[in-house]
């Protein structure tokens, strides 16, 4: 017998931390995914940047050359293997993409994306309400520490060798990790949404969560709603947007979220909105929040 051993959520990653902020411990999640031999290394009588130079910025770090050690325990042709992964880092989500920005032919790509995608480091992701639209079909890096490891180390790997792994991390990284950070708050935020959806705590009994984006026939342009909550018997959905950053989440985001409710499938009648931020609301948006179609979530609100 076997057991597919998967990592911890969000919260539960927090509780290797439990001294650590909120804020730190999101972090944390993002740069390990919750893989517990990744959590058991942090040092929380350090600072997390201290941690992460240690980890991932330093030739003695467990974490630098993890990557090429983790693709080498799971296949052949690494270099292969590795391209796509920095190729999806980079930004590039669909086959013929992928099959162009890292030189590999568009057969070889799909072959490996179903090995990528079987051992867990990479998800095929679907629009919510088009699962069988096999154009609404994208590939991410479900791996958070692959996807951390291949958006900043290699151009890291020249400082790190001469010992200055710490000063490049400070100048080059920590600058961009709450950009870095958005898609994991995302991932959080949904984790969030379905947990207590299946609870009762929303507008409609969410039983499955996901995400949406395709063209905005009104604006002409790609957009994407970064959480749907669905309550398939009903019909019914909650949708919501998040905020990783370091300002007050305002009106216009709340706007931009209400025009998207047309976006979905017209099926299902949207109930609730949902507001995630790390840093608060503005003023108006409490009073809002007052008629109960619009919910505030702070990051705090996450852990408790």
């Amino acid at each position: 017998a076997s057991i597919r051993l998967d990592a911890f959520n969000y919260r539960q990653t927090a509780l290797f931390l439990p001294e650590w902020t909120c804020l730190d411990q999101a972090m944390v999640y993002g740069l390990t995914g919750g893989v517990a031999k990744y959590l058991a290394l942090f040092d929380d009588r350090k600072s997390l940047d201290e941690n992460v130079a240690d980890l991932f910025f330093s030739r003695t770090g467990y974490l630098y050359e993890e990557a090429d050690n983790l693709l080498t325990q799971e296949f052949r042709d690494t270099d292969g293997y590795s391209r796509i992964i920095e190729t999806i880092a980079a930004g590039s989500n669909q086959i013929t993409e992928i099959a162009d920005k890292s030189g590999i032919s568009a057969q070889n790509v799909s072959h490996c994306l179903r090995n990528l995608v079987e051992t867990g480091i990479v998800e095929k992701q679907q629009a919510i309400t088009e699962e069988h639209n096999k154009k609404k079909t994208r590939y991410i890096l479900a791996d958070e520490m692959l996807r951390f490891w291949y958006r900043f180390i290699p151009d890291a790997i020249d400082a790190i060798e001469i010992g200055k792994g710490k000063a490049y991390y400070l100048q080059n990284v920590k600058p961009q990790l709450s950009s870095y950070m958005g898609s994991t708050f995302e991932k959080m935020c949904r984790q969030f949404t379905l947990e207590k959806g299946i609870e009762g705590s929303f507008a409609c009994r969410v039983s499955r969560v996901g995400t949406w984006w395709g063209t905005n026939p009104n604006k002409r342009e790609e957009t994407d709603i970064d959480v749907v909550g669905l309550d398939k018997n009903k019909k019914e959905a909650v949708i919501g947007e998040c905020k990783f950053r370091h300002e007050t989440t305002d009106k216009k985001v709340y706007d931009a979220l209400v025009e998207r409710k047309a976006l979905l499938h017209q099926q299902y009648r949207v109930v609730q909105y949902l507001l995630f931020s790390v840093s608060g609301f503005s003023d108006w948006l409490e009073k809002e929040a007052a008629n109960g179609i619009l919910r505030l979530i702070q990051l705090k609100n996450m852990y408790e």
